[in-house]
């Protein structure tokens, strides 16, 4: 066999270009290719190359970051003994099948780039690419995969035909590995303002991993925190301008007259006795103590008769409409409910 003979006298049709040149060694058996014919074209001068343990690029020449990716993904993915690697090939008519990983995800740096986040670095810069596992499977980091284990895998997104770690999980693996408190700051910074998720779902993963308990990951947070906050504050302006609510007083606390004080609320319409408050509570260690606080405030205020809508952040960004839907109902059921009590309002 040689450079110019074929790997097989049935089509790969159903493949990408990419995914024809990295196969695996059962792959390439299943093709009829034997083991002494893949020896011959990986020597030197040859035409093939390995890229993993079992995992070869049929093309001389460094591989491309898209090449990489499937070789780490065919490298970490389940054993095709348990799934066939390469699917038979689909009649006519039916839609050409991708590639399929189990248990196999891209995580860290590398899925931020592929999240195309512009503080990540670039994937063919990357030393190591990140992939995450269950946490039972017995795989070893080599070349540049290095292997990250988990007891629950989250539910991957498919960017061009790539499993990628949600945003929030990507994150948390990429920050355990980076002891530069700029970049993390960078990176957790640009997940909020970038729109790629919310503050809370970011520290929920940190708080998992354990990396709350690191300085410079703290500090990072506090200001991923009030990024968030800033942002959330922005769109509430936007939903009572945008959807017609009438103006609230905005940032108020409430106290009764001559009494305590009853807490600080992000929007309060005084003649409907209806207040908006954003969750922006993150979920670290101690959250119960929190909740707690928050819901005697939130009885506290309604046993005054004054109704408290929250929002989430994600509502907000999500379904703005909605939630000024919602607000609108509790303005326009004020008239039906007895006066609340009278409390001063002050700024905050």
């Amino acid at each position: 066999m040689n450079h110019n003979t074929p790997l097989s006298p049935r089509p790969l049709r159903h493949l990408s270009d990419v995914q024809l040149r990295v196969l695996t060694t059962a792959q390439l058996r299943s093709q009829g290719v034997s083991p002494a014919d893949i020896n011959a074209q990986c020597r030197p001068g040859g035409t093939w190359q390995q890229l993993l343990p079992g995992v070869y690029l049929l093309r001389p020449g460094p591989a491309t970051s898209e090449e990489r990716l499937h070789a780490v993904l065919l490298y970490a993915a389940r054993s095709p003994a348990a799934e066939p690697a390469v699917p038979a090939q689909p009649g006519a008519g039916e839609p050409h099948a991708p590639q399929r990983y189990t248990d196999a995800m891209i995580t860290g740096l590398a899925a931020l780039a592929l999240h195309r986040f512009s503080s990540a670095p670039p994937l063919l810069s990357l030393d190591r690419i990140d992939v995450l596992v269950p946490r039972l499977r017995r795989l070893r980091s080599t070349g540049c995969v290095r292997i990250v284990r988990t007891p629950g895998m989250p539910e991957p997104e498919q960017i061009t035909g790539i499993p990628v770690a949600p945003v929030p999980r990507a994150l948390a693996d990429a920050v355990a590995d980076l002891a530069d408190a700029g970049v993390v700051r960078r990176l957790l910074t640009e997940a909020v303002r970038g729109g790629h998720c919310e503050p809370a779902a970011v520290v929920k993963e940190l708080t998992q991993a354990r990396l709350l308990s690191r300085p410079h990951v703290v500090d990072a947070v506090d200001s991923l925190l009030a990024e968030g906050r800033a942002i959330a504050e922005d769109r509430l302006y936007r939903m009572v301008h945008e959807h017609g609510l009438p103006d609230p007083v905005w940032n108020v606390d409430l106290r009764l007259p001559g009494g305590p004080h009853l807490g600080g609320l992000d929007a309060y319409w005084p003649d409907h006795a209806v207040a908006v408050e954003l969750d922006t509570r993150a979920p670290r260690q101690d959250e119960d103590a929190m909740w707690s606080e928050y819901a005697r405030k939130r009885e506290h205020l309604e046993r005054l008769g004054i109704t408290v809508v929250h929002i989430t952040p994600k509502k907000l960004r999500d379904s703005m409409e909605q939630q000024a839907t919602v607000v609108r109902t509790a303005l326009m059921a004020s008239a039906d409910r007895d006066p609340a009590a009278y409390v001063v309002v002050l700024p905050r």
